[in-house]
């Protein structure tokens, strides 16, 4: 759904600056996040630690024209003359008021999910159970914050049939705005924990303040079970019909009359408003347990057959960032669970780990980071964390945080080990240790907790690549000189930025503002969001592995199968993901990867329109041939084949997807074909893929002389007896060899380095950490500087007497090779 700027600055109350007049169909409060700035509203949050005001300008830049503003700059008018900017006392009371309005557009079932843990399971196991009858939109994984809540209402859309949302607080007061943008018909509490007890007087202090979400719902589900809430929900008086839930009382509403546990299952037997049912689950433990009757009980409500409950029950699937289970490395097995920190989710995950079967008798370790906001005095909540550990069978416990350290005495886990931060634990002889354990990592997410998995090494060797920055920005503005002002551009960085080290280079593409960054795998990206990269990545190689990777990461994969489709569309909703951008691929001729953009494309549209968990951000294909004029009829064809097959899709939808085919030698040599987007490569490292010339060295490889000797004719050099000494010479020790990235080709003299700025050619075979090069007559010694290839010596020298391109050289630099980088 879209809603005209004139529309919003009504529904907001705002004061509009600029007459351009233009739809919105997202909306944006990360800057980070942005993803089709043509259809954008940025709101301009304001909070004690940051401004969204002071990111308007790159916003601007990158194509965002619609901004809810508390103030509007001086100057907007000359420095934003395409903008629209609606002005508003308070741009997060705008954004919540915008949601109210956007719902109310919707007569449909919306369940409202409150409580202090199990809101995302709740709500993801209902999507599994309705969704295959119903278009369901949910929030994207816990968007159940102030913020968060309105961007999952603005979701919904003309394909809605039901909402499910989650509600979540911290304090008094908060409900009330969320539940005016909810406004749910079925309104949901999973349970009452501690979890932000501190800013509460007490647990019906809290109590009450979520029930606020449950004032005008037709249906109130709860845990009649728990007196407190029963008390506290006859208190309030509630219109709606009660659905109390039971496992003790036979007049509730859903009683639970048994439940029969098994080796990896359980049975739950249930009478609903009278008429006994039943249901398998494929888990054990108690919170799912839990959260399957929540889950059945409300499903019944919404009109969901008794047979049909009971087949999908069986059916359900864990909740992805819940519980992840994962190998290891040295016999270990991990647990992750640092979705959230308290004491109740800890109890959730120790019951997990001590009920996970382990047929190799391995130990059971905690780590586990501070606790915030559980409202208990640091001893007694620490207490209790280690009667629990010790209850659920653990025998080693590593603490991390200050809370942690102090509270040292209270764990009385035999074997126990303490530390401030993550980064102290990774360089201690404890993570070192670590070895056939069963790990659960329970921590709160600002303690990194991610990094527990990589133990970083520095690597030191006497080669090095340097890379030329400032040549690599000449390259980039030499290709940007082809383009359009509004055509963007994609930078590839795959293969570790061709050799030359993907975190430096992507770091100066995103000051130079490039649009997009691409690489092959998933690894590749996150490596780059771990070092700071915020610019959009784009993965031209998904693997189905790592999907999981891309959603954490915001990493955009490129789709070219229907298998691939289907997998990443499942993965989505496993994560209760909506929206997520990817790129189509097309293949018009490569026949490498692609989607037929004749035969396919029906299908394709038609399965693209029937979910809602993934968005084409773009649509491209490759020319075969684009560096070469004897292609031009067949790049024709190519083109002709992308038109139509891209144009078909984009007549599909109604926000903008952005087509790209040409890549380095296509934007020189097609200019008139760059449509919305570009790929620049082999170009931007310094290499012109029509000519093989060098524009702007970027990468040199060097190495040094480790010794010099004196070799007599007819002696040999190296493996095999290869180099045969013809004459009296001087040869030289360097250490590269074919493990650093010197192909063993060049060996024998077929090819050369530079000594001093003459030529040496390689002797005998090149081992896997040294060659042998001729430096006989050149003014050399121990020490001095060998370039292997870069200013002086082309890398093309190396690719012609290879038979190959400069790619396969410059991505063959092996990542043992010390990058250093420099600017002029």
């Amino acid at each position: 759904m879209t809603y005209s700027i004139e529309k919003i600055t009504t529904l907001i109350g705002a004061h509009r600056y600029g007459e351009n007049e233009s739809d919105v169909a997202f909306i944006l409060t990360d800057s980070r996040s942005l993803c089709f700035p043509e259809e954008t509203l940025f709101f301009a949050l304001q909070s004690d630690r940051n401004d969204g005001h002071k990111y308007i300008p790159e916003l601007y830049r990158r194509g965002v024209r619609n901004f809810v503003v508390a103030h509007v700059p001086a100057d907007w008018a000359e420095r934003y003359p395409e903008a629209d900017f609606l002005e508003v006392a308070d741009t997060l009371t705008a954004l919540q008021r915008l949601a109210e309005r956007h719902r109310d557009e919707f007569d449909i079932p919306v369940v409202g999910i409150t409580g202090s843990n199990g809101k995302t399971m709740v709500k993801e196991w209902l999507y599994q159970l309705l969704s295959p009858e119903r278009f369901v939109t949910r929030s994207p994984r816990s968007y159940n914050s102030q913020i968060g809540v309105p961007l999952s209402v603005w979701l919904m859309d003309a394909h809605t049939q039901v909402g499910i949302f989650e509600a979540g607080i911290s304090k008094p007061g908060e409900m009330e705005a969320l539940r005016k943008m909810i406004r749910p018909t079925i309104a949901v509490l999973t349970n009452l924990g501690a979890a932000h007890q501190e800013n509460f007087g007490s647990m019906e202090d809290k109590c009450r303040e979520k029930l606020v979400l449950f004032r005008d719902a037709r249906t109130v589900v709860y845990n009649a079970d728990d007196a407190l809430v029963s008390r506290v929900v006859r208190e309030a008086n509630l219109p709606g019909e009660p659905i109390a839930w039971s496992r003790q009382d036979a007049n509730a509403a859903f009683y639970v009359s048994n439940v029969e546990k098994r080796a990896a299952m359980s049975v739950v037997s249930y009478i609903y408003k009278g008429v006994a049912g039943s249901y398998s689950l494929p888990f054990i433990d108690e919170a799912s347990l839990t959260n399957s009757i929540i889950c059945a009980a409300v499903a019944l409500q919404l009109g969901l057959d008794r047979e049909t409950l009971h087949r999908r029950m069986g059916e359900l699937e864990p909740v992805a960032m819940r519980l992840e289970v994962k190998e290891g490395q040295h016999g270990c097995t991990l647990i992750n669970d640092s979705y959230n920190s308290d004491i109740n989710s800890l109890d959730i995950a120790l019951d997990f780990m001590n009920r996970r079967p382990d047929h190799q008798g391995r130990r059971r370790t905690l780590i586990l980071s501070d606790i915030y906001q559980s409202g208990e005095a640091p001893e007694a909540l620490y207490k209790e964390v280690s009667d629990l550990a010790l209850k659920r069978g653990v025998e080693k416990f590593i603490g991390i945080g200050p809370q942690l350290c102090a509270q040292a005495k209270e764990i009385q886990v035999s074997e126990k080990f303490f530390f401030h931060t993550v980064e102290q634990f990774i360089h201690s002889e404890v993570f070192r240790s670590l070895h056939d354990e069963v790990i659960l990592l329970k921590g709160a997410r600002k303690f990194g907790f991610d990094q527990l998995t990589e133990l970083l090494v520095n690597k030191v060797h006497e080669t090095i690549l340097e890379v030329n920055l400032n040549n690599m920005v000449k390259n980039l503005n030499h290709y940007r000189s082809f383009l359009k002002p509004t055509t963007k551009l994609v930078c590839m960085i795959k293969a570790d930025a061709y050799g030359a080290g993907s975190v430096e280079i992507a770091k100066t593409l995103q000051d130079h503002r490039v649009d997009y960054l691409a690489v092959a795998v998933a690894d590749e990206g996150v490596t780059l969001r771990r070092n700071g990269i915020t610019a959009n990545i784009m993965i031209m190689n998904p693997e189905m592995t790592a999907f999981k990777t891309m959603f954490d990461y915001d990493l955009e994969p490129e789709v070219y199968s229907f298998r691939l489709l289907e997998a990443l569309i499942k993965a989505a909703e496993k994560e209760g993901i909506t929206d997520y951008p990817v790129h189509v691929k097309l293949d018009t001729g490569m026949h490498r990867l692609g989607f037929d953009p004749v035969a396919d494309m029906e299908q394709l549209i038609d399965r693209l329109k029937h979910q809602n968990a993934i968005i084409p951000r773009s649509v491209f294909s490759h020319f075969v041939g684009s560096d070469s004029d004897g292609f031009d009829d067949f790049s024709a064809r190519q083109f002709a084949l992308f038109e139509a097959g891209s144009s078909r899709l984009q007549a599909a939808f109604d926000h903008k997807i952005l087509r790209h085919m040409d890549n380095s030698a296509g934007i020189e040599h097609f200019p008139e074909r760059q449509m919305d987007m570009c790929r620049l490569g082999l170009g931007l490292y310094g290499v012109d893929p029509c000519t093989n010339a060098i524009l702007h060295n970027v990468s040199t490889l060097k190495t040094t002389i480790l010794q010099l000797r004196r070799v007599p004719a007819g002696d040999t050099v190296g493996y095999s007896r290869k180099g045969r000494i013809e004459h009296d010479s001087v040869i030289a020790a360097i250490p590269i060899g074919y493990a650093d990235g010197l192909n063993r080709r060049l060996g024998n003299r077929r090819c050369y380095c530079l000594v001093n700025g003459q030529k040496a050619p390689y002797v005998g075979n090149i081992c896997m950490d040294v060659a042998m090069i001729d430096v006989t007559g050149i003014d050399c010694r121990e020490g001095d500087s060998v370039e292997i290839f870069g200013d002086h010596l082309p890398v093309t020298v190396l690719s012609d007497v290879l038979e190959t391109i400069p790619y396969e050289v410059l991505t063959g630099v092996s990542t043992r090779v010390k990058r250093v980088y420099f600017q002029d």
